[in-house]
């Protein structure tokens, strides 16, 4: 039963990427799953629910992943380097989920929506914290630290809208563009 409940999860990627959330059925998502509409239901509770799992799941992995990238790295460049790369590479290998994330946040109750939100801060506050530390050692610029964390993340996260996996760069030379931009950023000085 896992198994069917992860094929119409990711059957409802496909088609929240192609279509979007509001024009994709619970029929659509039965076809694509080759089961019954009714089937669906008992693997989620609601095509909202559905895509809140979507939503939830991805922000975890996001920050499972982030989290993973900063285990014994030394140095908080060293530091800010991992998380770029983590973030870049995240939302361009799952770029659909990612999508998804950042655009369909409308479809899911206030509640569910609370709950996404207190995730995606806890995410920013990694970040945020990163930039604080770095400005404290005189290694980054001494700028509004919640600003610039949006201004790298939101830079970032961009790539999930545009990437295409056939085109002429792969992902680490991405990363590392997007890498090397920022820290040379951070590292200006003050931007005033």
């Amino acid at each position: 039963m896992a198994d069917m409940k992860e094929t119409i999860k990711s059957v409802s990627i496909d088609l929240f990427f192609k279509k979007g959330y509001f024009a994709t059925s619970i029929s659509d998502i039965a076809k694509g799953s080759g089961i019954q509409k009714a089937s669906i239901y008992y693997h989620y509770a609601s095509k909202e629910d559905l895509l809140f799992h979507i939503l939830k799941s991805t922000m975890d992995d996001l920050t499972t992943c982030l989290k993973k990238s900063l285990e014994a790295v030394e140095g908080i460049e060293q530091r800010m380097r991992a998380a770029v790369q983590s973030h870049v590479r995240f939302h361009l290998e799952r770029q659909k989920e990612n999508f998804i994330a950042n655009s369909e946040l409308r479809g899911i109750t206030a509640e569910h929506y609370r709950t996404i939100v207190k995730k995606r801060d806890a995410y920013e506050v990694i970040f945020q914290d990163l930039i604080r530390v770095g400005a404290e050692e005189g290694i980054f610029a001494d700028v509004d630290v919640k600003i610039l964390s949006y201004a790298i993340l939101t830079l970032c996260t961009a790539g999930a809208t545009w990437y295409k996996s056939n085109g002429r760069l792969t992902v680490a030379q991405i990363a590392d563009i997007y890498e090397n931009f920022i820290i040379s950023g951070l590292k200006q000085g003050s931007l005033s």
